[in-house]
């Protein structure tokens, strides 16, 4: 079976200025490129660099995994903040000769080199530079998927888990960055905008899911999970290319891909289900790489909080985060992906505290230290209050930048920003299920005092501040609503058992049940007490523990 990346989406690279040939374009960019940025000295590449380049290239064509790990996780960030710090690396046509024009080598250098250029290089990318970086990602997945030599066979490569993840997760970002860049007409001139209009299937939506569930399919990930979920051996179902370790971890990788395409397009629905067969509640053989597994648990979160699975949100969030308290010393070498990790542990915060405010529940000790140190406190108060400028405020900072999968019309308005368009519309919805629960936090905290409380009397708690034209008994109508939709609203799907996110049973999730009867309500705190006598009792044990040691260290 053959995957074709392109299909009806890229057919024809001539078309968009591109022979797909490293003969004819070599230089990695735009040909012009020499008017972007400053070449001057590329021609001659540091000795340093050049053994690496040399060594990194011979590396990768034996296999050396474990070298080719250090060289990409160690040797090239150093390089990079010694030589290449705010400008690109050398060019493609400068660094072919070094390599013996060796054509896999070349590809994956284009990788890192477009990599590089988004994330240091000031002014860019160009249009033409995101274009190119498309083309060879392109040629990179046609490569993995359609080996010419032997099309029955895998290729002959082997990459570091770390590099394969990050791959895939620059892949969709460069979507995500183009989807933006794309959107945002202003201060493009007639021609970028002719030229983006001209070339609309770069950077395609279908093209990308094209390209991710390809992966998916050739390694027969899904299956070998299922199998792996079950018990048993994935090698048995995995097949020639399934058991090839490249396509095993791109396949798994490009499922947390999908999670966060479809998050970024607003379909929470599917961004769960392509995970179904990966059990998110357990750690497994393949989720070794930490930052695929923050970034898996971002988007399963939040994915959970805008489906009001708020249970499963507070587990997933709290979950992530204790890891991240844990192994925080796994990161400070992490020097592509630790500004994207502190960011993403951050915004896991503040959607924490969202949840909590919304479906409050107990949450490790630890991290309740954490939400106090970072005084999310006040904020959490705020919005226990009523105050929706708040909730706005930390939804808008904490969600994914969400993403339209259709281009501006031809003849967009210059001065509209289209970038907003798609946070706009997420951010509505969400508002729209919190002004539904504007009112419980306050109904909460005065249940909470009472076992026994006459329906007039809450109606008249509740309507205290109002204005003197104030009505009881239509006070008493509203109450009664209000009250229907705390029942309504604490109780949502909550994940038991199985490997699919999407199951669960209802449950309330309420600290505290109710009743009326008679114009009465008649309330139980249902909170189970004894979390207290736990913390404690852990706390005593460890400070034994502790003295146990000092006491054997002095004898």
């Amino acid at each position: 079976m053959s995957y074709n990346v392109n299909d009806d989406y890229v057919e024809n690279y001539d078309g968009y200025g591109y022979s797909g040939s490293l003969e004819y374009d070599q230089h990695g960019g735009d040909p012009h490129a020499e008017s972007d940025y400053d070449r001057q000295g590329y021609n001659n590449i540091p000795d340093m660099v050049k053994r690496f380049l040399v060594y990194f290239r011979n590396c990768i064509s034996e296999g050396l995994i474990f070298e080719i790990q250090n060289l990409y996780e160690s040797s090239f960030p150093k390089l990079t903040e010694q030589f290449f710090d705010k400008k690109p690396w050398p060019e493609v046509s400068d660094v072919a000769a070094l390599v013996d024009n060796d054509a896999v080598f070349l590809i994956l250098y284009k990788e890192l080199y477009y990599r590089h250029i988004y994330a240091r290089v000031t002014g860019c990318p160009t249009v033409d530079q995101r274009f190119q970086s498309f083309y060879n990602y392109c040629d990179l997945f046609n490569h993995i998927l359609n080996p010419e030599q032997q099309p029955d066979q895998p290729i002959a490569l082997e990459l570091p888990d770390q590099w394969l993840w990050e791959l895939v997760d620059e892949f969709v970002y460069q979507f995500q960055s183009f989807a933006q860049y794309r959107a945002r007409v202003q201060k493009k001139t007639p021609e970028e905008l002719e030229k983006l209009h001209n070339n609309n299937k770069v950077w395609n939506v279908l093209c990308v899911l094209n390209v991710l569930h390809s992966l998916v399919e050739r390694s027969k990930i899904k299956r070998q999970l299922e199998v792996y979920a079950s018990g048993g051996d994935p090698d048995s179902v995995a097949g020639e290319f399934g058991r090839h370790s490249l396509y095993k971890m791109l396949g798994y990788f490009s499922l947390v891909g999908l999670l966060r395409v479809h998050s970024l397009l607003g379909d929470y629905y599917q961004a769960i289900k392509v995970l179904e067969n990966i059990e998110l509640n357990k750690k497994s053989q393949y989720s070794h790489v930490p930052a695929c597994q923050i970034s898996t648990s971002y988007y399963v979160g939040f994915a959970y909080m805008m489906m009001r699975r708020y249970s499963d949100a507070i587990r997933t969030f709290s979950s992530i985060l204790l890891y991240i308290q844990r192994t925080k010393q796994l990161f400070q070498s992490r020097t592509y992906q630790n500004d994207q990790i502190n960011k993403q542990t951050d915004q896991m915060y503040h959607l924490l505290a969202i949840c909590l405010v919304l479906h409050p529940q107990c949450i490790d000790e630890s991290i309740h230290q954490v939400l106090r140190e970072k005084n999310f406190h006040e904020k959490m108060y705020k919005m226990q209050y009523g105050e929706l400028s708040e909730f706005e405020s930390c939804f808008v900072y904490a969600c994914p930048k969400f993403l339209s999968p259709a281009p501006p019309p031809a003849d967009a308005p210059p001065d509209y920003d289209y970038v907003k368009e798609a946070i706009k519309y997420q951010t509505r919805v969400f508002m729209d299920e919190v002004k539904q629960q504007k009112m419980l936090p306050i109904i909460r905290s005065y249940l909470k005092l009472y076992t026994t409380l006459p329906l007039s009397k809450l109606a008249t708690f509740m309507g205290q501040g109002e204005n003197s034209n104030w009505n009881l008994n239509d006070g008493m109508k509203a109450l009664i609503i209000h009250l229907l939709c705390f029942k309504h609203k604490m109780k949502n799907v909550v994940w038991t058992k199985g490997t699919s996110g999407l199951e669960g049973k209802f449950q309330s999730g309420s600290e505290l049940d109710f009743y009326i009867d008679h114009q009465m309500i008649h309330i139980a705190d249902t909170k189970v007490a004894h979390r207290y006598g736990d913390f404690f009792i852990r706390k005593i044990l460890k400070f034994e523990d502790l003295n146990r040691k000092l006491h054997m260290i002095k004898i």
